[in-house]
């Protein structure tokens, strides 16, 4: 904390007058601080020193493309701590919390997540432009080693925990099969990896970009799954498909899109990242207990139930064992907790 408070007076000239630490949600170990003063900034302490180089890097290369991320204002000789610009308290998670709740979004939310998702292809293509993919971390592209990863995160921190049994040896086999559906699409373009609604900030009613640290060399995909079917979002059939639409048209200025070959892709991608979603949530909720991630995990199997109503040919024994997944018991009974029954009675 005093490495902080030097950094700010270093930087402003003035001592700090009050510090408030900030509620994180993300799965990271770091510590976000609002230093108020002379000018209000944040303070931010990372364990990860490989991740913090990773994140100051990218900053300065999107600002420098013009891309609304915060601007990093300076750090320690370490990297462990580091100043960044205020933002403000609004993430875009919160700023639709009404129609979260109620499935019901109003006309600000909607514009709100339309403006988001139109800005997301000038991230990945713009932000990729001159990128030295070698500065991520932990990884410097999307690869079959990095698939597998998620995969078996979700095997080992959440399929296994629900006590429920499967042929490993059939289930890996369609692991190696969605890597090479997956890499089909070899493209230059930046990867957000984790781009969904809390990792957006919203000021002065425009959408900035934090938390995209993880982010690395992929396919364009990915985000477009990580942000329509985030686990929480509760978006409505229609709505997901307009902010579809909208990001496919974002997409265009940039190069020709063949809408059916995008939508046949994206699935995989959804797939796939409900797959590493359910995998952190097992991790972070079941193993390192915290609550939030526990909460999501019954809005994830609602998801995956919807998804696995089209057919994944490719992966016929992963669809089986998701599929025998859903209606385990804690899961069938939650969702019925979760659920409105109406009960019409007509008297004549």
């Amino acid at each position: 904390m005093n490495e902080l408070q030097k950094l700010y007076t270093d930087y402003t000239g003035f001592a700090v007058k009050e510090i408030q630490e900030l509620h994180a949600l993300s799965g990271s170990n770091r510590r976000y601080f609002r230093l108020i003063g002379e000018q209000s900034l944040i303070g931010v302490i990372g364990t990860s020193v490989e991740e913090n180089n990773a994140f100051i890097y990218m900053v300065s290369h999107f600002r420098s493309k013009g891309l609304p991320v915060p601007e990093v204002y300076c750090y320690s000789d370490d990297k462990v701590f580091y100043l960044q610009e205020d933002l403000g308290d609004t993430l875009l998670f919160n700023a639709v919390e009404k129609g979260r709740q109620s499935s019901v979004f109003d006309e600000r939310e909607r514009r709100l997540l339309l403006k988001t998702i139109s800005v997301l292809p000038s991230i990945q293509i713009i932000g990729a432009e001159g990128f030295d993919f070698s500065k991520c971390y932990p990884l410097p592209e999307f690869d079959s080693r990095s698939i597998l990863w998620d995969l078996n995160y979700f095997k080992y921190c959440f399929l296994k925990a629900t006590g429920m049994d499967f042929q490993e040896s059939r289930l890996e086999d369609d692991f190696h099969q969605m890597c090479k559906v997956l890499l089909q699409d070899n493209t230059d373009t930046f990867l957000y990896r984790d781009f969904q609604s809390r990792n957006v900030m919203i000021k002065d009613g425009q959408p900035y970009f934090i938390d995209f640290q993880g982010g690395r060399k992929g396919p364009v995909y990915y985000d477009v799954a990580s942000f329509l079917w985030q686990a929480k979002a509760n978006y409505p059939k229609e709505l997901r498909e307009e902010l579809l639409r909208a990001y496919i048209k974002a997409l265009r200025a940039y190069y020709p899109v063949d809408e059916a070959d995008f939508r046949n892709q994206l699935r995989h991608f959804v797939l796939f990242r409900l797959l590493q979603v359910l995998g952190a949530y097992g991790f972070r909720g079941y193993f390192e207990k915290k609550p939030h991630f526990i909460q999501s995990v019954p809005y994830a199997i609602e998801n995956l139930r919807e998804l696995l109503y089209e057919e994944y040919a490719e992966y016929p024994y992963l669809c089986e064992v998701l599929r025998k997944l859903t209606t385990l018991k804690q899961f069938s009974e939650e969702r019925e907790k979760r659920m409105l029954e109406v009960k019409i009675i007509r008297f004549a």
